[in-house]
């Protein structure tokens, strides 16, 4: 699998195929294993650039010497590119976001090779488009990523998870996002479980950890809960879509998923049909066109 190393290099890449009329499917035909760099690192405005190609463990594991990381779990260890074109997230995103909420702006090469800069930490804009969100979700169908600029968070001092074991994990949700807490993070292992980390300075998810329990019982679990959240999400081979506020009665028709109430998303281990709207499909459909009207890049 060809991996391009430069973005000049990723521009000719695409420009020539386009001149041969070839198609190009990323991750598949080209790769950005080979930009790997961390560009910028803004430590005290929390903010980095870096390449596509780096894997986000590696990225933390030079945050992490400041003290600092991308709040992004997504199963696996992806490329920061592949993170942004699945727009891929784990049990994190309950708190932080998935990634189109922590990135501030990306460079792309384009269809027919021209090198383009949207959103914060560049030189150049583009107009029209937030490409930085825009390639989020996009599967490779709209340019190459080449490199990513995001938005930081400290790494935290403490951290404890509640694993609440309950045949009623809706009733358990309700009251705990009516409360005042501020879990990072709020799955539910159905059948049977709930799991719910706290982050942040020791005596204040102590607190936090003391009164979840005194709102919904459990007892203290450990870190393998969220391995095993994100291996189970990892697996799915389908997702479920639902109102959060509908959580019992989507779970009452699935006989097994990984759920976070706050995105209304459930992982299940079964097919499961498109969820995407047919208008949202006929707006890809056009920003393809308009960003790729050769076909390119195959989707």
């Amino acid at each position: 699998m060809p991996s391009v190393s430069s973005l000049a290099e990723a521009s000719e890449l695409l420009a020539s195929a386009r001149a041969d009329g070839r198609r190009l499917r990323i991750g598949t035909d080209v790769t950005t294993e080979g930009l790997g760099a961390i560009l910028e690192h803004e430590a005290g405005d929390l903010t980095c650039t870096v390449e596509a190609g780096i894997r986000v463990s590696a990225l933390n594991a030079a945050l992490a010497r400041y003290g600092q990381r991308l709040s992004l779990d997504p199963p696996g260890d992806p490329t920061v590119g592949a993170l942004l074109a699945r727009n891929a997230s784990g049990p994190l995103r309950h708190r932080f976001g998935a990634p189109r909420d922590l990135v501030l702006g990306v460079t792309l090469v384009l269809a027919d090779g021209t090198i383009a800069s949207s959103g914060g930490k560049v030189v150049k804009n583009v107009a029209g488009y937030d490409l930085a969100r825009l390639v989020c979700g996009s599967h490779g169908r709209l340019a190459l990523i080449g490199r990513a600029s995001f938005r930081l968070h400290p790494l935290p001092r403490a951290t404890r998870t509640l694993v609440v074991e309950t045949e009623d994990p809706a009733r358990a949700v309700v009251a705990l996002r009516r409360s005042q807490l501020e879990p990072s993070a709020l799955d539910v292992l159905h059948p049977g479980r709930l799991a719910v980390l706290f982050e942040g300075a020791e005596r204040a998810v102590e607190h936090q950890l003391a009164r979840a329990q005194a709102l919904v019982g459990g007892a203290e679990g450990d870190a393998g809960v969220w391995e095993e959240s994100r291996a189970r999400q990892g697996v799915a081979l389908g997702r479920v879509r639902f109102e959060p506020g509908l959580l019992g009665k989507a779970l009452a028709t699935l006989p097994e998923a990984v759920a976070r109430p706050a995105s209304g998303v459930a992982y299940v281990p079964h097919a499961t049909g498109e969820d995407v709207s047919p208008g949202v499909r006929r707006l890809e459909d056009a920003i393809r066109q308009r960003l790729d009207p050769d076909g390119v890049l195959a989707a």
